[in-house]
């Protein structure tokens, strides 16, 4: 049976982006459900990153180099990978779901005559892919039928195993190919410009392992203290929901959401939110949930962990005094 590969993608600052040690999660897992080997590609410049994936993960990587590759183009990431594909025959490609895959993955699919099956959320036996529909609302599954390699990309914040680095050192080291593609300069039509950063933030809440977010329930602005002392007492980021962000009480770079970041942190406290369906999109790879609301219907509770019903102007004190006291 064929293999599995990933495409790894860099940050700008030289390090892996998050969603690609989420998406080498998710090909490991596919790859040990299906009893096959699992490989990575890395495009273009990568310097000690390849041989440090190497190392850690115990992968064989696919370092594809060419001059024209240095700098992140459509045209050429297609090209390279088809290429590449033809080469290393795997029957399924494993992607994170980024801004940078969403502009040349689809072009990829075209090229191969294949579908891309993207944005998805859970892998399951057979396999089976789940994505979701209407703003998460729905899952839909979806199976790959027909020759040729399946195309999948893979959520942020859904595949957590691998966190902040590729893992621990493991036994033996994966082997480093370099794979060489032929590109002419006519094939590259655009011109990168600078990399899109998704917000000028100065905090990556998808990086934080606890996070106390507040909602609507809280009230007025100045009640924002109050979780504020909550989340510096447990050493937590704070995050909101999009009417706290919308009113300007916190800046946007802080909501979590359908139209903020997406979270999957260790803790996720969620005070005063009802749970609309577009937050619980952002922070429902959190490995645990606890709810503060006073309404005991309020859909937050349907997905909690830990749930307390009752007056966040209580209980919020009453937590971070005993926090403090315990500290």
């Amino acid at each position: 049976m064929s293999s599995v590969l990933v495409v790894m993608e860099q940050r700008g600052d030289g390090k892996w982006h998050r969603v690609s040690l989420e998406a080498l999660a998710a090909g490991q897992k596919l790859a040990a459900e299906l009893g096959v080997g699992c490989s990575v590609a890395v495009v273009g410049e990568a310097g000690g990153l390849v041989a440090e994936l190497a190392a850690l993960a115990g992968v064989d990587v696919w370092w594809v180099k060419h001059e024209l590759l240095a700098k992140y183009s459509a045209d050429g990431w297609v090209a390279a990978l088809q290429q590449l594909v033809a080469e290393a025959k795997p029957g399924y490609v494993v992607f994170p779901h980024t801004y940078q895959v969403r502009d040349y993955a689809p072009a990829l699919a075209t090229r191969m005559g294949q579908v891309l099956i993207s944005d998805v959320t859970a892998i399951g036996a057979g396999p089976v892919f789940t994505r979701q529909w209407m703003q998460g609302k729905l899952n839909a599954e979806y199976r790959h039928v027909g020759d040729g390699v399946c195309l999948v990309s893979v959520q942020a914040g859904s595949f957590q195993d691998r966190g902040q680095g590729p893992g621990p050192r493991v036994q033996k080291a994966g082997e480093v190919r370099e794979f060489v593609p032929v590109i002419e300069v006519g094939q590259i039509r655009t011109r990168a410009g600078e990399p899109f950063r998704e917000a000028a933030q100065t905090v990556d809440l998808s990086a934080a392992q606890v996070i106390v977010s507040v909602g609507r329930g809280i009230g007025e602005q100045e009640n924002l203290a109050m979780v504020e002392e909550l989340a510096a007492a447990m050493g937590a980021e704070l995050a909101a929901s999009r009417p706290i962000c919308d009113a300007g009480w916190l800046p946007m770079e802080r909501q979590v959401g359908s139209s903020g970041q997406t979270v999957a942190p260790k803790v996720y406290m969620a005070v005063g939110i009802s749970g609309a369906i577009q937050h619980l999109v952002g922070m429902k790879g959190a490995k645990t949930v606890i709810a503060i609301n006073k309404d005991e219907a309020a859909p937050i509770f349907e997905i909690a962990d830990v749930g307390v019903v009752g007056d966040l102007f209580e209980i919020v004190p009453a937590l971070t005094k005993a926090l403090k006291a315990g500290a």
